[in-house]
């Protein structure tokens, strides 16, 4: 953030919800120690639960990296193996939803703070208890899936285990804290329009996947049990006003409008 810029905070959304697997859902962990003869592919575990579940991290990156590519936005910065989208210009950055959102690195001069922080999506204890009870996991929580790839030339099968969540596995509450700002480079009304950005982008989520995997199969989730709450930056010890509760994202999307008003009216 640049020096001298005076910024207020108005108000945070907190959007909590529950991540349903439609199908097997695997998001890796680390392979080192895997004995020869185990799974190529592990899941992410908690350390202290031995519970797979899914980092925040895995969910922004996911949620972002579809926005990019549904607003058509320049790959220019590396990460990894790969590229994101991060703007580098001054000029281009306050009119891009996508950056002022999830923001940029902290070199950039001319950011202003990050919208959006994700939390950590652990496993439900009743999912959790029902596979324990069930019996028919290969391992703690989890299932082993063997795919088999064929060289094409010598038709020769290489047969490779991932390890996955079950379908029907719910991780929640998932929380979105969302923070609303003003000031010098700032507007409020900008950030409570911009939280159509995030809808959409929890939109192209349930559209695709994931996790990885996700083209032969795996990731495909459903977000359920939506609820919108919000602390208001003057009352902010105050208790969170709810604001909507949804079945579903569907429900959500249909009520975005009257939700930004709602939000209009008590940050002012």
């Amino acid at each position: 953030m640049a020096n001298n810029q005076r910024i207020q905070l108005k108000g945070r959304v907190f959007i909590t919800f529950n991540i349903k697997a439609v199908t097997g859902l695997h998001i890796g962990g680390t392979e080192s120690g895997i004995e020869i003869g185990g799974v190529d592919k592990t899941v992410i575990r908690d350390p202290l639960t031995n519970r797979p579940y899914i980092p925040g991290s895995s969910l922004k990156g996911k949620v972002r990296s579809l926005l990019e590519k549904y607003k058509g936005l320049r790959q220019n910065q590396r990460i990894g193996q790969g590229y994101i989208h991060s703007c580098d210009d001054e000029k281009e950055y306050p009119q891009c939803d996508v950056c002022q959102v999830f923001g940029v690195p902290g070199e950039r001069g001319f950011a202003t703070p990050t919208r959006l922080v994700v939390r950590d999506v652990m496993m439900t204890d009743d999912s959790a208890q029902a596979l324990e009870v069930s019996g028919r996991t290969d391992l703690p929580y989890t299932e082993v899936k063997t795919e088999v790839s064929i060289d094409r030339v010598t038709s020769a099968a290489n047969p490779r285990q991932m390890e996955r969540v079950p379908a029907g596995t719910v991780f929640g509450p998932a929380e979105l804290v969302y923070s609303l700002y003003d000031g010098d480079g700032c507007n409020v009304g900008n950030d409570i329009e911009r939280l159509r950005t995030l809808v959409e982008g929890l939109q192209l989520l349930e559209d695709d996947y994931l996790g990885g995997l996700g083209s032969r199969g795996s990731g495909k989730v459903k977000l359920q049990d939506i609820t919108v709450t919000l602390r208001v930056g003057e009352k902010y010890a105050e208790e969170k006003q709810t604001l909507g509760s949804y079945d579903h994202l569907e429900a959500l999307v249909k009520g975005l409008e009257t939700l930004q008003n709602q939000i209009r009216r008590y940050v002012g």
